[in-house]
C-alpha cells in the first residue's frame, strides 16, 4: 500500500519539507489501512505505532537532524506537523 502523504516539493529544499518528508519515510510502513498520513495525522490514532516505536522515530530524527528533544516536550507533540515543527525549531536553535 502506498502511503498518501504527496508534498509539492519545493523550488529551494527547506528544513520544514526535509524533515516532513523524514517523517512520513519512518511512519510509512505504520499507516494505518485506509488512512492516509498527513501532517495533520495523529500520531496515536492514525498509524499504527506504538510509544516505543514513536520514542524511536524521535531518535531517529534527533541523529538525522543534529537536535535533542526533551522528553517533556516530545510527550505533548500529537501531530506529524507538531514533531516537525519541534525538530525545525530546535534546529533553528543551534
Amino acid at each position: 500500500m502506498q502511503a498518501a502523504y504527496d508534498l509539492a516539493a519545493p523550488s529551494a529544499p527547506s528544513l520544514q519539507f526535509d524533515v516532513m518528508q523524514e517523517i512520513f519515510r519512518l511512519l510509512a510502513p505504520y499507516q494505518a489501512s485506509g488512512k492516509a498520513i498527513t501532517p495533520q495525522t495523529v500520531i496515536s490514532t492514525g498509524t499504527t505505532v506504538d510509544s516505543l516505536t514513536i520514542m524511536d522515530v524521535i531518535m531517529e530524527l534527533e541523529d538525522r537532524f543534529d537536535v535533542s528533544i526533551p522528553l517533556n516536550v516530545s510527550a505533548g507533540i500529537e501531530t506529524i506537523d507538531q514533531l516537525a515543527e519541534t525538530v525545525v525549531r530546535l534546529v533553528a536553535r543551534r
